[in-house]
């Protein structure tokens, strides 16, 4: 199918295209940093937390491909191609977003991270194709790091609203405040945390609706249309199960530097889901001195509170105290986050002309080794403000990887099959974290010490491997120019 030429767009059309993933990424910030140790307040020990994030790859596996292939076949004169399924997902994960802080049991705390994740999921694939639709082939690599600049942005509020609201709003229980009653227990949620995520739900849907008020869809040729109209006239058996034929299709005849892409992605979104299951705990540990022996002290004394027993002045005042730290830990982990992804919104454009001048892909293979030097300083960093050096690198390394291999692939991949490999990309990050859902728990239980420094430390061996295999891609051998 010939190629729809495409007008180039000025600064303001690339920036209002693009302000909808500030808001997906708030969102996305709060469940790297707050979900996890929101799930420890509820009770969930160091080995159930990869477990408990089986959410985002099962979600992330199943919706975006399948989303991506549907709106591939979809045009509507008024709500356009993506923007119907961007503006449904951004309306349910604000409503997630408004209710996760209430959640009183662990168990429905994951059940809205399910939803959640699923309405996400449903918004960002194909807010991706959106932009590559948008754009002509020398704008891509700018339109990718625009929108790596917004997902700075949204992760970045996120963070520092966890930091600056526990400093600001955080209250010091009052002794034996904690077992007063059989529903006070030293888990629960902090009321700091809530205006976060309250903040986050304004956010994902008002930015999604600044996006879909500002920027049209570019109408599909007769060819395309006729297409659609055909898809259409099936059957509903077909219609449902075209997505997953068009999946399997696509993967068949996969250009070859998206297998190899799958290779580095093994291990740079295994390493990444390490990191945000085990920041926090990483800190309580190697920041403020909690070992293991404390974590099972702490939670036997909530098991007792729990259950109406009599609990000790000493007891109480060392599960006040273990309470105190968590939330210092959360602050700073988003401080940290806040930190990192500030840097990726200061570096993500000046990318572009470096990525044009050494390539795409030696710019990545170097973002690559800076995460992975990053994740390997971490535990030895004592002082809260030196813990920001490595989070300067993670900051490259991010804006690297949330722009450039995406602008790689819509090179290299056809136009009219965009939406449906958009989301096989998001498949080859989902497949790594499903692993490590499933594996991670044994390994940090039995192989690392059930040791959440030894974990950080695994994730950034994990990035050097993935900067070694990022070596082995194969760029067409003439890049398009880059127009900024």
């Amino acid at each position: 199918m010939m190629k729809i030429r495409k007008p180039e767009l000025s600064f303001w059309q690339i920036w209002n295209m693009n302000v909808g993933f500030f808001g997906i990424q708030f969102s996305f910030g709060l469940q790297q940093t707050a979900i996890n140790p929101i799930f420890s307040f509820l009770g969930a020990h160091h080995e159930e937390l990869p477990l408990l994030n089986l959410a985002g790859p099962v979600t992330g596996l199943l919706i975006q491909p399948i989303i991506g292939a549907i709106s591939d076949k979809t045009w509507s004169p008024r709500w356009g191609r993506r923007k119907p399924f961007f503006l449904i997902g951004a309306i349910t994960a604000s409503l997630c977003l408004f209710a996760f802080p209430f959640s009183s049991h662990l168990w429905f705390a994951v059940g809205l991270l399910w939803i959640l994740d699923a309405a996400n999921n449903t918004a960002m694939e194909p807010y991706r194709a959106f932009v590559g639709d948008k754009l002509p082939d020398n704008q891509l690599t700018y339109g990718f790091q625009m929108q790596s600049l917004f997902v700075g942005a949204g992760i970045t509020l996120a963070n520092f609203s966890l930091f600056l609201f526990q400093d600001w709003f955080s209250v010091p229980s009052e002794a034996g405040s904690l077992c007063s009653t059989a529903t006070e227990v030293v888990s629960a949620i902090p009321t700091w945390v809530y205006y976060s995520f309250f903040l986050g739900a304004v956010a994902s849907l008002g930015s999604i609706l600044w996006s879909v008020w500002k920027t049209p869809e570019i109408p599909p040729s007769k060819e395309e249309l006729g297409h659609i109209s055909r898809h259409s006239n099936k059957s509903f058996l077909q219609k449902a199960g075209a997505p997953f034929v068009e999946i399997f299709q696509a993967i068949g005849e996969m250009p070859n530097l998206m297998w190899r892409l799958a290779g580095v992605y093994l291990f740079q979104w295994y390493a990444l889901f390490v990191y945000w299951q085990f920041i926090t705990p990483m800190l309580r540990s190697s920041m403020f001195g909690i070992s293991n022996a404390d974590n099972e002290k702490f939670e036997s004394i909530m098991a007792a509170c729990n259950s109406g027993g009599v609990i000790g002045t000493g007891d109480m005042a060392f599960a006040q105290n273990i309470q105190s730290i968590s939330e210092q830990a959360l602050a700073q982990t988003g401080l940290m986050n806040g930190t990192y992804n500030l840097v990726t919104m200061v570096v993500a454009l000046a990318l572009v002309p470096i990525a044009r001048k050494y390539s795409s892909k030696m710019v990545y293979v170097l973002s690559l080794v800076l995460t992975g030097v990053a994740m390997l300083s971490m535990p030895y960093i004592h002082n809260q403000y030196a813990l920001l050096l490595p989070m300067v690198l993670f900051g490259i390394g991010w804006a690297s990887m949330m722009g450039i291999p995406y602008a790689m692939v819509s090179k290299v991949i056809p136009e009219e099959r965009r939406g449906v490999y958009m989301g096989i990309v998001n498949m080859m990050i989902v497949i790594p974290m499903l692993i490590q859902t499933i594996t991670f728990g044994p390994i940090i239980k039995n192989l690392l010490g059930n040791n959440a420094v030894n974990a950080i430390l695994f994730g950034g061996v994990f990035f050097i491997i993935a900067a070694i295999l990022a070596m082995r891609l194969k760029l067409p051998k003439k890049e398009e120019n880059i127009v900024i």
